[in-house]
């Protein structure tokens, strides 16, 4: 990886603690709310509901409005909780406008942006909302280690699709091969990255990829092994 020069990161559940700061968003949200449901059973059944939805986003089979709602009235449905439309609508909206002001990171995610600035060009390639992410790199204060922020909203497609990776690489003035891609996501990120000849890093969680093409870690701080 000597001739690397710039380094793209997914931002939620890469560097950005999506889990802990969605959950905390919650927590403010049912009290406010005064929903009588108890937050940690409400997350299990959320999360992977969450999941399938924004995979559903991803491939462009629903749109962020049904993302939204859907991905809320399926769990209050699993979970035969009575709630009104509205009240679901107002969650909604209440969760995009508090999950951005929560600011915890990932375990040495700091530590990493320390040690790569300077030595390569940081940029964040991300599927998440517009009007959040951006909020979110202010309030966890690593927005200024990155020089090109690139959201799928402003492409107008999302990762796995090429078309992200290749605006990304035009906005960073930067050739595939002196690039890699850091990412959790092994369908987003690490397979949309190869799709354009950038190295990905998986930050994976169970079993690591078997393809040499790949490379695994279990935590931010291994990749300082590689760079």
């Amino acid at each position: 990886m000597t001739e690397i020069t710039d380094i793209f990161f997914d931002l939620d559940h890469t560097l950005w603690d999506f889990d802990r700061n969605s959950g905390l968003t919650f927590e403010k949200i049912f009290e406010e709310k005064q929903i009588d449901l108890d937050i940690n059973f409400f997350l299990k059944v959320y999360e992977p509901i969450n999941l399938e939805y924004w995979r559903l986003y991803r491939d462009e089979k629903i749109g962020k409005a049904e993302l939204r709602y859907k991905r809320l009235k399926t769990t209050f449905d699993k979970l035969n909780f009575d709630i009104e439309d509205s009240l679901i609508d107002e969650i909604s909206e209440d969760y995009i406008n508090y999950l951005p002001l929560f600011n915890h990171l990932l375990e040495g995610a700091i530590d990493l942006l320390e040690y790569l600035k300077g030595k390569y060009n940081l940029h964040i390639i991300t599927n998440g909302f517009e009007e959040v992410q951006k909020i979110k790199l202010e309030n966890s204060q690593i927005n200024d280690y990155f020089e090109v922020i690139v959201t799928s909203e402003s492409v107008g497609v999302k990762k796995p699709n090429p078309k992200v990776f290749e605006f990304a690489l035009n906005k960073a003035n930067v050739s595939a091969n002196k690039a890699i891609m850091v990412g959790d996501s092994l369908e987003a990120d690490v397979l949309g990255a190869l799709s354009v000849g950038i190295s990905p890093i998986h930050l994976f969680k169970g079993i690591p990829s078997v393809d040499d093409r790949i490379t695994s870690v279990q935590s931010l701080s291994e990749i300082k092994q590689y760079l």
